[in-house]
């Protein structure tokens, strides 16, 4: 299995290990564009692999924060108490670069910039750019994606 990430056409592809396109999703990347310097809100190119998966078994909408569940569980009354909130709900797949100088260590480290594939509310919008520098997805699509993929899986986030 492999994932693509494209930013142009805000979508994720998964691959099987025959190179085949096993599904496809509507995505939303960063608002502020593309970079991998810490503090930029922007979605990181180049290849990674997933790290971590967190949250498996939690209700859809569960609220992490800091990739832990608050206790909440997201709805558009929480929203309009929270409206700045970055919500990151039901499944975490935590990203990790794999190309010193270009997404991983020193400043550009995806890790340390905490980039994820992570759920988000139904009011968000898929297929452009909103998130602040992470990959967002249908909570229900998250949950399909997350059944599929393991800790290693490379992700390969381009361009076009």
């Amino acid at each position: 299995m492999r994932i693509e990430i494209s930013i142009s056409d805000q979508s994720l592809s998964l691959f099987n290990d025959l190179g085949q396109l096993a599904v496809r999703y509507a995505i939303s990347t960063a608002s502020n564009g593309i970079g991998c310097e810490k503090n930029s809100g922007c979605t990181p190119l180049g290849q990674h692999i997933i790290r971590a998966k967190i949250g498996e078994d939690a209700p859809e909408n569960t609220v992490f924060v800091g990739r832990r569940p608050t206790g909440e569980i997201f709805t558009p009354e929480l929203m309009a108490l929270f409206p700045e909130r970055d919500w990151i709900l039901t499944r975490i797949l935590w990203l990790s670069g794999t190309e010193i100088g270009k997404n991983r260590l020193g400043n550009v480290d995806t890790m340390q910039r905490y980039i994820y594939i992570h759920g988000a509310p139904a009011s968000a919008e898929m297929g452009k750019p909103g998130s602040h520098g992470c990959i967002r997805m249908h909570n229900t699509d998250l949950i399909d994606l997350f059944e599929l993929v393991t800790v290693g899986t490379p992700v390969n986030i381009v361009d076009g």
